[in-house]
């Protein structure tokens, strides 16, 4: 599975039933074909490669009418303190944390309000000129880890008071709410974020096979 680290080499290797050597190579070529990391002091990943199937793996959102190509304008990339996200990313109370604010559209047309935590201590300083539209492609090519899995907690809330005007809601009116917890591949969790969206034109889908 994309994220998963390998057994070491050794125990691949009797595991298998061949030699060391033999092993070596071919995780060497698997590598170099993009479907293998390896990461000094942690050990050898499977890797997700960030296409466009990739980048939209955990993406539940989409227009009641059908599909909808997601992307998202950010609003806002600060630093601040919160309890809250902090407990959930098993830091201190009063560390530093990322929060991006952004507008998600699907097909353009305005669908959700997004609020996105992570740990400052990933990076001094980002410009919200240095994101990509994908934060997921961003952790994976700047910050050396990827999501692995996600949870996501569903309920109704309030428009939040800093939603933007291109977003139908009403501030203070009810809509769907989202909270997720996402994993990365050193099995812990790096991202935490809040999503508001527009009941009347959006849904939530998640579909298994």
């Amino acid at each position: 599975m994309p994220g998963e680290r390998l057994p070491t080499e050794a125990e691949l290797a009797k595991k298998l039933g061949v030699a060391v050597g033999t092993l070596r190579k071919a995780l060497n070529e698997l590598e170099q074909n993009g479907l293998l990391e390896r990461i000094q002091g942690s050990g050898t990943y499977v890797k997700n490669t960030p296409d466009n199937s990739a980048v939209y793996h955990f993406f539940r959102l989409e227009l009641k009418s059908g599909g909808g190509l997601p992307n998202a304008d950010f609003l806002s990339v600060e630093q601040h303190t919160n309890t809250y996200v902090a407990s959930l990313l098993g830091l201190e109370s009063n560390a530093q944390l990322w929060r991006f604010r952004r507008l998600r559209k699907l097909d353009q047309q305005p669908a959700a309000m997004e609020e996105i935590w992570i740990s400052g201590e990933h990076k001094d300083d980002i410009a919200q000129d240095d994101l990509v539209e994908s934060l997921y492609v961003y952790y994976r090519e700047k910050l050396g880890f990827w999501i692995s899995k996600v949870q996501d907690s569903i309920t109704v809330d309030h428009v939040p008071d800093w939603k933007h005007q291109d977003f139908k809601p009403e501030i203070g009116s009810a809509c769907g709410y989202i909270e997720r917890l996402s994993w990365s591949n050193r099995d812990r969790i790096e991202e935490v974020s809040f999503t508001w969206y527009d009941p009347v034109n959006v849904r939530y889908a998640a579909r298994w096979t």
